[in-house]
C-alpha cells in the first residue's frame, strides 16, 4: 500500500478552516485537527502537563485538572517568547499523536488541520498544503460572533502572532477564497478532484 498524501489546511483565525474541513469530511476524507487534539492533550497527556506545570506554573491547572485557558492565554498571547516555549511542547506532542492516528487510517487523502502550519515551518513535512483566505474585518467580525468570550483586541493579539496572506500565498499549493464572494463547495471540490489525481 502506497503512503497517504498528507494535505494541510491553514488560515488565519476566522478565515473558515473548521468550515472547509466538514466539506472534505463530508466527500469521505478523514480530518486530524491538529489545534483541537493540541486542546486535548494540554488536559489529557500526563507528560504534557508536567511539563506545562515546570514552565508556567501549578496555576497553568484547575482543581479538577483540566486547563486554565484564562490564566495561559494571559500569559502567552502577548509574549512571543512564552508563546514559543509553549509551543514547543505542544508541537511535538502533537505530532506524535498524528502519527498515531495517520497509521490507523486507510484513505488515499488525508487532512491535517492547523493554524500554525506556517508559522512554525511544519508545513514543509506536508504533501501539499491548502490555505483559506478572507479579509481582516470579515474574520474578527466571524470570531467575535462565534466566540462570545474574546474581545477585538484578543483576537488582533491571536492575529499578531500568525504569518499575513502575502507568506501565506507564497508557500501554499491551493488557495480558498472564503471571503464571501465566491462559492466555497466549487472551489473545495475542484482540489479534492486534484488530490484524488495526486500521485504520492
Amino acid at each position: 500500500m502506497t503512503d497517504p498524501l498528507i494535505v494541510g489546511i491553514t488560515g488565519g483565525i476566522g478565515s473558515g478552516k473548521t468550515t472547509v474541513c466538514k466539506i472534505f469530511h463530508q466527500l469521505g476524507v478523514p480530518i486530524y485537527f491538529a489545534d483541537d487534539r493540541g486542546k486535548y492533550l494540554l488536559s489529557n497527556d500526563k507528560l504534557l502537563k508536567n511539563q506545562v506545570m515546570n514552565l508556567f506554573g501549578a496555576e497553568s491547572y484547575l482543581p479538577d485538572g483540566l486547563l486554565n485557558r484564562s490564566f495561559l492565554a494571559n500569559k502567552v498571547f502577548s509574549n512571543t517568547e512564552e508563546l514559543n516555549k509553549l509551543n514547543g511542547l505542544v508541537h511535538p506532542a502533537v505530532a506524535k499523536d498524528f502519527l498515531q492516528w495517520e497509521n490507523n487510517q486507510s484513505a488515499k487523502v488525508l487532512i491535517k488541520e492547523a493554524a500554525l502550519f506556517i508559522e512554525n515551518d511544519s508545513y514543509t513535512g506536508l504533501d501539499k498544503l491548502i490555505t483559506i483566505l478572507a479579509p481582516e474585518d470579515v474574520r474578527i467580525n466571524r470570531v467575535l460572533m462565534r466566540d462570545i468570550q474574546r474581545n477585538k483586541a484578543q483576537v488582533l493579539d491571536i492575529m499578531s502572532n500568525q504569518v499575513d496572506d502575502k507568506r501565506r500565498r507564497e508557500v501554499s499549493d491551493y488557495l480558498i477564497d472564503n471571503g464571501g464572494s465566491k462559492l466555497l463547495i466549487p472551489q473545495v471540490l475542484k482540489i479534492y478532484k486534484e488530490l484524488q489525481n495526486t500521485k504520492n
